[in-house]
């Protein structure tokens, strides 16, 4: 447990926290209206690309009639991402407050300074359609380690799970999130074969994209879901969760392994939203049911083309000229079918 103190003065800028695995929507806008916390209270994440900006080096011979380009990402790394009510000892900068909407969304440089020196320390970010959450700037920020109880690490097998749809009838926001980073991983390592899917929620979230991205024909590849809790077997690409406190990902003997938020994995593991048929009669006083029942979203699942970009560019297999191409048809089309 630590708190982070003010690297010119050392006055101490935030509660206690423990350290967690950064959200796949950590960098996520959806929708108009006010969202929550992007962290538990207590807690704290490191982010190793927020904020940054990919640029060409420099141009590259042509392979097969594509010129390739090495990329770099540029910009601050290592943010620390805390929840706003862990913030202690500073105060706003007002003339980097401006220009937004509900709140503040950080366009102009950090807006918390420390109440001691003065010193920018941090960024607020709780504007509409985005996650509030304060970013400590890493180099005006030090880690000093306190007294606190010791982090219980949950079992795989008590993780919690999210539903997929919100209420009136809406996509999760951290589903469309979630698989569009698994989406990423999964193309990176799919060659750019076609991949077939297990029926249920991983189809309803996965093959649409698949069958857009991907060229046709029969699969290749094949995709399944491997984890705590389901039996274990040896696969070509194993779709599996990632601890949400660890980071940690659950290990299998899958030739290829794509990394899932465990909350999302979860459900898609041990849930099943299929509506059962109405029946003639009333049903026994002792028989289990849905009531009311689940809910079914209003459209069809679309992942987060924003998020989906951000996570293929970080990835090394993006140089793959098949695979350039796919980033950059969704960039030139952000809104494509399927994509939100």
């Amino acid at each position: 447990m630590v708190v982070f103190a003010c690297a010119g003065c050392a006055a101490v800028v935030t509660a206690r926290v423990t350290r967690v695995a950064l959200p796949d929507h950590s960098g996520q806008q959806y929708g108009h209206g006010l969202l929550p916390g992007l962290l538990e209270p207590g807690t704290y994440a490191v982010d190793p690309g927020d904020g940054r900006t990919w640029q060409p080096l420099k141009p590259e011979p042509e392979e097969h009639g594509v010129r390739l380009l090495t990329y770099c990402i540029t910009g601050p790394p290592n943010r620390i991402a805390i929840a706003p009510g862990d913030v202690r000892g500073t105060v706003f900068i007002p003339e980097r407050l401006g220009g937004c909407c509900c709140g503040w969304d950080g366009q102009y440089g950090p807006n918390l300074a420390c109440a001691k020196c003065g010193c920018p320390v941090a960024t607020r970010v709780d504007d509409c359609g985005f996650w509030q959450v304060v970013w400590l700037e890493p180099d005006a920020v030090r880690p000093v380690a306190v007294d606190g109880p010791v982090q219980r690490v949950m079992d795989w097998e008590k993780l919690s799970s999210t539903p997929p749809v919100d209420q009136p009838g809406f996509w999760s926001p951290l589903w469309e999130a979630a698989v569009a980073v698994a989406l990423a991983h999964l193309l990176a390592v799919s060659d750019g074969k076609r991949v077939s899917v297990p029926e249920g929620s991983v189809a309803e979230a996965f093959r649409r994209t698949i069958d857009s991205l991907l060229p046709p024909g029969p699969p290749e590849r094949h995709l399944v879901l491997a984890g705590p809790g389901l039996p274990a077997a040896i696969t070509d690409i194993a779709l599996v969760p990632r601890h949400p406190q660890t980071g940690e990902i659950w290990p299998c003997d899958a030739g290829a392994v794509v990394p899932l938020a465990a909350d999302v994995w979860m459900y898609m593991a041990f849930n099943d939203d299929r509506r059962g048929v109405p029946t003639a009669y009333g049903m026994p006083a002792g028989v289990r049911r849905d009531d009311p029942p689940p809910l079914l979203p209003h459209t069809l699942f679309r992942p987060d083309g924003r998020v989906f970009l951000s996570t293929l560019k970080r990835l090394t297999a993006v140089r793959q000229p098949w695979l350039r191409r796919i980033h950059d048809r969704v960039k030139d089309r952000p809104y494509m079918d399927p994509f939100s």
